[in-house]
């Protein structure tokens, strides 16, 4: 009997020791459990990946030259192209049936014209 107890005992304590060291390197490299369809598993989240992430989408804030320049087309302007680009504005010269016509639109998501 007391040699049950003593191995009880001792699985006991390596457990909460293992325990306790995989939580705590599960806290250092950022582990997650995901559950889903196909069971549940440890997902490794890197922080500097999160970043670029987030980088990308203040890049996504502004108004690109392309999409100036089609939604210059859409409004009619033949032969558009960029002819300046502002950390406020983009403007986009080119010809409509009454001559050369410019639109200035404001550097932000959408592209709003000034």
């Amino acid at each position: 009997m007391l040699k049950m107890l003593a191995k009880t005992g001792l699985t006991l304590a390596l457990a909460l020791g293992t325990a306790g060291a995989g939580s705590t390197i599960a806290n250092a490299q950022d582990i997650e459990l995901r559950i889903g369809p196909d069971g549940v598993r440890p997902v490794i989240r890197d922080r500097d990946r999160d970043r670029d992430y987030e980088r990308r989408d203040r890049r996504r804030d502004e108004c690109s030259p392309r999409e100036a320049l089609s939604i210059a087309r859409d409004e009619g302007l033949r032969r558009a192209e960029v002819t300046r680009v502002t950390r406020r504005s983009v403007t986009v010269e080119g010809m409509t049936r009454r001559g050369p016509d410019r639109i200035v639109f404001a550097n932000v998501r959408g592209c709003p014209e000034i």
